[in-house]
């Protein structure tokens, strides 16, 4: 972690390592996935698993598949906020999407943790192996420095 600045309030902001950004995405279950559609930005909210150095999700028929048939390249942003504080950490990893189709991979797609939240079928996997990271956090230094009675 380096802190890259410490504001008036006390705040500081920190870019986060990769080790660290890795670290992070094994901790959440709930991510944005990113594409384009007709040229313009879409976000989607997906359950996820990080394991074995991929991001995966099930998805049904629609963009997010269609996306992942063309090896788009997508970005998956995963983040942890507390509303009083407005401290928090947000990781953003950028790759290549792949459906899972051959055997083997099927095969490893049912060991995961990954079960549907959404109605509808969620048949195929996507997985997602970052080859960019980007970590940032957000601390409150002041905390750090006072002792509560």
């Amino acid at each position: 972690m380096t802190l890259l600045d410490l504001g008036a309030d006390g705040r500081g902001f920190e870019a986060l390592d990769e080790e660290e950004c890795l670290a992070l995405l094994t901790q959440k279950t709930i991510g944005r996935i990113a594409l384009t559609m007709q040229a313009m930005p879409v976000v989607f909210p997906v359950n996820y698993c990080f394991i074995d150095g991929a991001i995966a999700f099930r998805t049904g028929e629609g963009m997010k598949l269609t996306a992942a048939t063309e090896h788009t390249v997508v970005a998956f942003q995963v983040d942890d906020i507390d509303a009083v504080t407005h401290c928090g950490w947000s990781v953003l990893a950028v790759g290549i999407a792949r459906a899972l189709t051959t055997p083997a991979d099927l095969a490893w797609a049912e060991t995961l943790p990954l079960r549907p939240w959404a109605p509808g079928s969620k048949d195929h996997v996507v997985r997602l192996v970052p080859e960019f990271l980007s970590g940032r956090r957000i601390t409150d230094e002041t905390k750090a420095s006072h002792s509560w009675p």
